[in-house]
């Protein structure tokens, strides 16, 4: 059985969690490959995998355009096989609750007419420390009004990686003959 993981990341949280993921798939036997949405072989065929998870983050209140792009341009392929999708904001983290995360996964699936078997909301990270002045000034604001950390001294990893390894079990015994 070979399971497709694809991502697209901004600043490298959903790569780590990507990355997870195959490693997840991996130790329960399938065998898992992992691509960068913005880096796939030109002779990528969806059709050879039994399964397909796709990864993205929010920013700016959009998942990458480069999943957006995989996602149509693979969506019969995808539609025909079990497939999972990971959206990772701090959506939650913020806002304190799931609506605003589940928005964007709304969004991004009217969007791109995907209706995928599972999908998974996982809290990303705040990387205050790898962020220029400004960004670090604007995303300050926007989790200080959330009620989120502020010390802009130190990153914050929100991820809930048993939760993840949870749903990623989950998903491979659905998958599994």
């Amino acid at each position: 059985m070979k399971v497709l993981v694809v991502f697209g990341t901004t600043e490298g949280q959903t790569r780590k969690i990507a990355e997870h993921i195959a490693k997840r798939v991996g130790e329960h036997g399938p065998n898992a490959q992992l691509f960068d949405c913005t880096s796939l072989p030109a002779e990528m065929d969806i059709d050879t995998y039994d399964a397909v998870v796709v990864a993205g983050s929010v920013h700016q209140h959009r998942h990458q355009t480069s999943v957006v792009h995989f996602v149509r341009k693979h969506l019969e392929g995808l539609q025909a096989k079990p497939t999972a999708f990971i959206s990772v904001s701090l959506a939650s983290v913020i806002e304190g609750d799931q609506k605003e995360a589940r928005d964007y996964v709304d969004q991004f699936l009217a969007e791109t007419g995907w209706r995928p078997t599972e999908t998974f909301l996982v809290a990303g990270a705040l990387l205050y420390t790898q962020y220029d002045f400004f960004k670090r000034q604007i995303m300050k604001l926007i989790v200080w009004r959330g009620g989120g950390p502020t010390d802009a001294g130190r990153d914050y990893e929100f991820t809930d990686w048993d939760a993840l390894s949870e749903f990623v079990d989950s998903f491979v015994e659905m998958i599994s003959p």
